[in-house]
């Protein structure tokens, strides 16, 4: 058992506790409190007098382990531009468990990410969770809801044109989106049918994966900047049903109340992207604040390792910049913790500090989202994972 005392703790979902203390157990949060909880006799001490604690932080875009810390050809496994449609695609089978990206994150308090494969083919494969520690990649793997990329706007459309084949422009891009999706409807029917009446039933990775987006078991993640993209998102979503998020949303400001009404997920960032292409132009720092004042479902993203260097270890860094650009602290914290972990489908576990979630905790020697603070300790599943000495 531990108890870790003394700090001012961000639960998330119960408040701030001055002076707090949190017991832990067998990896689990048994119980949380004020200074006058009870420690139990044996139980091991960690002072965090002075500090302030947060859940572990949670990224839930990122291709970390995927496109490699060091941007080179050998360590650039994140899409496989061979067609716009692959939905065949798993993000696991590029994952490398030894990415310097992936301890660095760690040490920036990210205890979980969403990762997966980039934004070039309209429907690009499925994205999966990571704790980030561990040896191979099935230590890293955390369950959590599947997710298939989708990808709207430039990426697409810029690499296909150039590529001489379908889509060279928006419209087509869309096309392709509602052909692949219509596919799956009828490869659903096909296969009730042959279940139905127990006949022999040809089966097709791609059709199998794309299948679960229809049937919602998978989210729908769309890789949108522009609001008129992001409208495209929405209309091909509604269209089929689809449990949907918007990544990136760079112009969702525009649409602040659609995106509201909604109710859909809407992933910011990386909140400091360069002008590089034409669709990021309207970036805002305001974004996050905007949308949460509208009543939009923030997350706050660092798009990590794409493609060539990682930036997740300043997760925490950028929802103190939403903040400083008018987004509510408390909000801000639940973009980086709550938030994707309702979007992963693991908010059963992970992203508030509450008995019965996972010991993933997060010491810091002031506040939280504060350039001028320092990460003091990490912990996942009550293991100290980091220490600064």
């Amino acid at each position: 058992m531990l108890a870790i005392i003394g700090a001012k703790i961000h639960t998330i979902s119960m408040g701030n506790i001055d002076r707090g203390v949190i017991i832990i157990r067998d990896g689990l949060i048994e119980a949380v409190g004020d200074h006058t909880l009870e420690i139990p006799v044996g139980c091991g001490i960690v002072d965090a007098t002075g500090g302030e604690i947060t859940p572990g932080l949670i990224d839930a875009h990122s291709h970390i382990g995927i496109f490699g810390e060091v941007g080179v050809p050998a360590t650039a496994d994140g899409n496989e531009m061979i067609h716009p449609v692959t939905p065949e695609i798993r993000g696991l089978d590029s994952f490398n468990p030894d990415d310097p990206a992936i301890p660095l994150s760690l040490q920036g308090g990210v205890t979980t990410v969403y990762t997966g494969p980039g934004g070039v083919n309209v429907v690009g494969g499925t994205w999966f969770a990571i704790k980030t520690d561990g040896q191979t990649a099935c230590d890293f793997v955390t369950p959590s809801r599947g997710a298939m990329k989708f990808a709207l706007g430039e990426n697409t459309k810029n690499h296909y044109s150039l590529a001489a084949q379908k889509p060279k422009t928006r419209m087509g891009a869309a096309a392709i989106m509602r052909k692949a999706l219509m596919s799956a409807q009828d490869y659903l029917g096909k296969r009730a049918h042959a279940e139905a009446k127990r006949l022999l039933f040809e089966r097709d990775l791609g059709l199998e994966e794309l299948a679960k987006v229809l049937t919602r078991e998978y989210v729908a993640k769309i890789h949108a900047h522009r609001a008129d993209d992001i409208m495209t998102a929405i209309r091909i979503s509604e269209e089929f049903g689809l449990d949907y998020s918007i990544e990136h949303c760079t112009e969702g400001y525009i649409i602040a109340d659609i995106l509201a009404e909604k109710g859909c997920f809407c992933l910011i960032g990386p909140l400091q992207m360069a002008p590089i292409k034409q669709e990021v132009w309207g970036l805002k720092l305001e974004t996050p604040g905007i949308l949460s004042r509208a009543g939009v479902k923030v997350i706050i993203t660092m798009d990590g390792a794409s493609p060539a260097s990682s930036n997740t270890k300043y997760l925490a860094l950028n929802a103190g910049l939403a903040v400083r650009y008018g987004m509510d602290e408390e909000e801000a914290l639940r973009a980086i913790t709550l938030n994707p972990a309702e979007l992963m489908g693991i908010a059963d576990r992970l992203g508030s500090i509450e008995p019965g979630k996972e010991a993933d905790i997060v010491i810091y020697d002031g506040h939280p989202l504060s350039n001028f603070t320092n990460v003091k300790e990490v912990f996942i599943a009550g293991k100290s994972v980091y220490k600064v000495l």
